[in-house]
């Protein structure tokens, strides 16, 4: 079995869903955006959520893939940084149990967390992110044993405001031999960083993951179709997601047009990191383009009927169920 490792932000995603928008607009958050906040600003949002009644689930868009496909069965392993507080030791907790290999580096400042706010009727997601610890990850932490042994190399977005972090791991990455993925994350992340990441994708990067609006904002492509092309000129499999729509995936001159699995979505979090485990899985088993993206929309179909990131038991019987017999009938 090809294993897999991730880095990225070690954030606690703590989620309220909203009746309105009226704590969207106090506190300046566009609908559908992630936006960085300072400690001070965090622990307003942080209190004015907790009436609604919050969720509090280990998360981050690299650790989320990297959870998953440790629950498919593939060696996961994930780096990061976290306090020496009650999320760190429930994010290293959380990663042990569902047998994640963590490097998990110990920082000074408390740990980070992601305020997820789920709001109107198609769950949308609003992140107001503070870093804390996890921002203080940088390249001389990192060790070549680290990336050693391992396929894969999955990279998050949102680890762009640290570029020197990122160019340090995927030379590692790639003098270990991994093939590189990287999810693109957020809109906002792609528009204020285009250049860095152009450059990433074309020297180092063989998978790209980029829903609908984080496509637009990396080639100016309106149509997703027409910005799966662009991106698949500078890298080996470009995979462009329209949320219930589907998804787009591409490599070389071969196309597919990959159906969304029937699901009734109650939030929206995590579908893009848990489609992204999926496809890395099947693709490591050597499925064929369209199969990759088919096991990726059976867990991304499973993720957004819960509140938050973690697939239930039941759900994850269904979705192993549901890629058996998708492989079975090939």
């Amino acid at each position: 079995m090809k294993s897999i490792l991730g880095i990225g932000n070690a954030l606690t995603d703590i989620l309220a869903v909203l009746p309105d928008d009226r704590l969207l607009k106090e506190y300046h958050l566009p609908i559908g955006s992630m936006q960085h906040v300072d400690s001070e600003t965090g622990d307003k949002v942080w209190s004015a959520l907790k009436p609604l009644g919050v969720h509090y689930v280990a998360g981050g868009s690299a650790a989320n893939t990297i959870t998953c496909t440790a629950i498919l069965g593939m060696p996961s392993g994930f780096i990061g940084k976290v306090g020496d507080d009650e999320l760190g030791h429930l994010f290293k907790s959380d990663q042990e149990q569902y047998g994640v290999r963590s490097t998990l580096l110990k920082g000074t400042q408390s740990s980070g967390r992601s305020m997820v706010f789920i709001s109107g009727p198609n769950a949308e997601r609003t992140f107001a992110v503070y870093l804390g610890a996890a921002l203080e990850l940088v390249p001389e932490d990192l060790k070549p044993e680290y990336f050693e042994g391992y396929d894969y190399f999955h990279i998050e977005g949102y680890l762009v405001q640290n570029q020197a972090l990122i160019r340090q791991a995927v030379k590692m990455a790639k003098d270990a031999g991994c093939i590189i993925s990287l999810d693109m994350a957020s809109y906002n992340v792609v528009e204020s960083n285009g250049a860095f990441l152009h450059d990433l994708v074309e020297k180092y990067v063989d998978i790209v993951f980029a829903n609908e609006t984080e496509s637009k904002a990396f080639t100016k492509c309106d149509d997703p179709r027409e910005a799966l092309d662009e991106i698949a000129r500078s890298c080996r499999i470009a995979v462009v997601k329209v949320g219930k729509d589907g998804s787009y995936v591409k490599s070389g001159d071969e196309v597919h047009y990959i159906e969304a699995r029937p699901a009734v979505p109650v939030d929206a979090t995590g579908a893009g990191d848990t489609y992204a485990a999926g496809f890395l899985y099947a693709h490591s088993l050597g499925m064929d383009l369209k199969t990759c993206g088919d096991v990726g929309s059976i867990i991304a179909a499973k993720v957004v009927e819960v509140i938050g990131t973690k697939i239930d038991i039941p759900r994850w019987r269904a979705a192993k169920q549901e890629i058996r017999e998708l492989c079975s009938s090939l």
